[in-house]
């Protein structure tokens, strides 16, 4: 008997978020998108409650594509090896990306505050447009 079993890509971060599981996914997203937040870690003490932030902002920044990545996965590198991340020690590594161009990062557990702070800073344009048009 031949059992033929298929290679799948299997996200191991648990969260609501949509995941970037390789390298053409990473680099289809900052195509795609003008504005963009990647949260690179696992699921661990420092990272879930980052995850948990970005799962309740992303409504209110639908300009802004919001994004995991897992740590050890396969597009992992390619935040790791940033620049602006290379000195990073702490998870998770977050990159808020403009036009494919990284406009901010940050490294360790991020609050609510921190966040929302970073978003409206680096993305502040978009933000006034929004509300402007609402």
């Amino acid at each position: 008997m031949n059992l033929f079993i298929p290679a799948v890509e299997v996200a191991m971060l648990s969260t609501n978020l949509k995941h970037i599981l390789s390298e053409s996914d990473f680099h289809r997203t900052l195509n795609d998108h003008e504005n963009v937040m990647v949260c690179c870690g696992r699921m661990g003490p420092m990272c879930i409650p980052v995850y948990d932030v970005m799962e309740k902002l992303e409504p209110k920044y639908p300009h802004v594509a919001f994004r995991d990545l897992e740590f050890d996965g396969p597009a992992g590198h390619l935040i790791r090896q940033l620049p602006e991340t290379r000195s990073f020690n702490g998870l998770p590594f977050t990159v808020y990306f403009r036009n494919g161009k990284v406009v901010a990062a940050t490294s360790s557990v991020q609050n609510r505050k921190q966040v929302t702070e970073i978003l409206e800073r680096v993305f502040a344009t978009q933000v006034l447009s929004a509300a402007a048009n609402a």
